[in-house]
C-alpha cells in the first residue's frame, strides 16, 4: 500500500500550506444551502476473487482481438492501465473457469450473454455484496439499524425492480418505513451525488440517519470484439460495494465532516463519456477529449466553490481523485498545480482494485481515513455528462 504524505506541502505559489489546521479553521464561511453532516460510519467490500492484470489481458485478447497486432496492443493498454488486480463476481475459487463460463470463446453469439443475462446475474450477485459494505459502515458507527431514517442507493451497472434498496432493507433488517431514493445509471460521480442526496435528508429533521449505498458489477459488461474504446474500458472496470453512514449532530471516527458538494457539465462534452444499454451489455464509450475536458474546467470552478468555504485549492490537505485511469488522475493533479502525492491514495486503490465506478471514490476516503489523513480533503469525481462533482470534507 502507498503511503500517504500527512505533512505539509508546498503550493504553486510557494506558500507552505499546512495540512493539518484544526476543523473550526478551515470553512469559516458556509454555503447557507449545505447543512454540514458528520460521516458517522463508512465500510467498503469487494469480491473475494482476484484476477491479474497479465491474466486479465490474455482473457480479453482471446476475445477481443483477431491477430497479433491487434493483441500487442490490448495488452500495452492493459499493462499502462494502472491496474494490477481486479474482483468479480463472476470469479470463483477455480480460477477463471466461472469466468469463462459466463463469458465463453465461442457459442450462439458472438458478442457474449445477452443484456437480459447479465441483468440477471445482476440480481443475484449486487445485494449481497452491498449489504456487506453496509455491515461495515454500521459497525464502525455503532448505531442501531432501526435509526436509519433513509436509505439512497446508487448503481449504473444493474437495473431490476423491486430494486437494490428493498433487497438491502430485508438484509439489513432495516426499518420497512424507511425513505429510499435509487439513484441509477449516473456513472463514476455517483457516490458524490448520492452524498448530495443524503445530506439533503440529513439536514432535515435533527435525528435523520442517512445510509449511502453504492454498488457496482462493472465486470458484467465486459465486450467482446475489436473496440478500442471498450476494450480500454475493459482494462480499468471491476466490482466493488461502498456504504457511509452521514447524520447531523453526532461526530464519527476522526471527527469527519461533510460540509458540502458541487457539481458542474462541461460545456459541449455530451458525447465525451457516454454509458448506454445495449443488447450484449452496457456499452461505455470514451473520448481522447475527456482529460482535456477536465483540464479545462475543474480548476476554476473549484477555485470558486471552495471560496465559498474561504478555501483555496492549495489549502486542500487530501485529495480522493476517482481513478478514471492514469491519464485522468495526472490530469487534476496538473490543472491544479498538486503535487505527485495528492493523487497517491488514488493510484493505490486503482492498483488494487481497479476502477469500480461510484463505490471508488469511497474506497479512497477510506484509505485516507485509516492513515489518518489531514483535513480539508474534496472527493473528485468524472462521469458521463461529462459531469464533474465534488464534495468537500472537514
Amino acid at each position: 500500500m502507498n503511503e500517504i504524505r500527512l505533512d505539509a506541502y508546498s503550493s504553486s505559489d510557494g506558500r507552505q500550506r499546512p495540512a493539518g489546521r484544526m476543523p473550526e479553521q478551515l470553512g469559516a464561511r458556509r454555503s447557507a444551502h449545505s447543512p454540514e453532516t458528520a460521516l458517522l460510519g463508512l465500510g467498503v467490500a469487494a469480491p473475494v476473487a482476484t484476477l491479474d492484470q497479465d491474466a486479465a489481458a490474455d482473457f480479453a485478447a482471446a476475445r477481443c482481438c483477431a491477430d497479433d497486432r491487434q493483441a500487442n496492443w490490448l495488452r500495452r493498454i492493459y499493462r499502462h492501465s494502472g491496474v494490477a488486480q481486479r474482483a468479480s463476481v463472476l470469479l470463483d475459487g477455480d480460477g477463471l473457469t466461472a469466468l469463462d463460463a459466463f463469458y465463453p470463446l465461442s457459442g450462439s453469439d458472438p458478442q457474449g450473454p445477452t443484456t437480459g443475462a447479465r441483468m440477471q446475474r445482476y440480481a443475484e450477485s449486487a445485494g449481497a455484496l452491498g449489504a456487506h459494505a453496509c455491515r461495515t459502515a454500521f459497525a464502525e458507527a455503532g448505531i442501531d439499524r432501526d435509526a436509519i431514517t433513509h436509505l439512497v442507493t446508487v448503481s449504473c451497472t444493474g437495473l431490476m425492480s423491486p430494486g437494490l434498496d428493498a433487497e438491502l432493507i430485508e438484509r439489513l433488517g432495516l426499518s420497512p418505513d424507511i425513505g429510499r431514493l435509487n439513484l441509477g445509471f449516473m456513472g463514476c460521480h455517483g457516490a458524490l451525488n448520492g452524498l448530495r442526496a443524503a445530506q439533503a435528508l440529513a439536514g432535515s429533521t435533527p435525528d435523520a440517519r442517512v445510509l449511502l449505498c453504492c454498488v457496482e458489477l462493472c465486470s458484467l459488461h465486459f465486450q467482446y470484439g475489436w473496440d478500442t474504446q471498450k476494450i480500454v474500458a475493459n482494462a480499468l472496470f471491476a466490482d466493488g460495494a461502498g456504504a457511509m453512514i452521514i447524520g447531523s449532530g453526532n461526530t464519527g471516527r476522526g471527527g469527519w465532516r461533510l460540509a458540502g458538494t458541487a457539481s458542474r457539465i462541461a460545456p459541449n462534452s455530451s458525447d465525451a463519456m457516454c454509458w448506454r444499454i445495449g443488447d450484449h451489455g452496457f456499452e461505455m464509450t470514451l473520448s481522447r477529449d475527456v482529460p482535456g475536458l477536465i483540464r479545462g474546467a475543474a480548476r476554476d470552478w473549484l477555485a470558486g466553490w471552495l471560496a465559498e468555504y474561504d478555501l483555496a485549492i492549495p489549502d486542500i490537505a487530501h485529495w480522493a481523485i476517482h481513478p478514471g485511469g492514469p491519464k485522468i488522475i495526472e490530469t487534476v493533479l496538473e490543472s491544479l498545480s498538486l503535487p505527485a502525492s495528492a493523487g497517491e491514495a488514488s493510484r493505490a486503490v486503482l492498483a488494487d482494485h481497479g476502477n469500480m465506478s461510484s463505490p471508488t471514490v469511497l474506497f479512497i476516503i477510506e484509505r485516507l481515513r485509516a492513515q489518518a489523513a489531514a483535513r480539508p480533503c474534496v472527493a473528485l469525481g468524472f462521469g458521463p455528462g461529462l459531469a464533474l462533482e465534488a464534495a468537500l470534507f472537514l
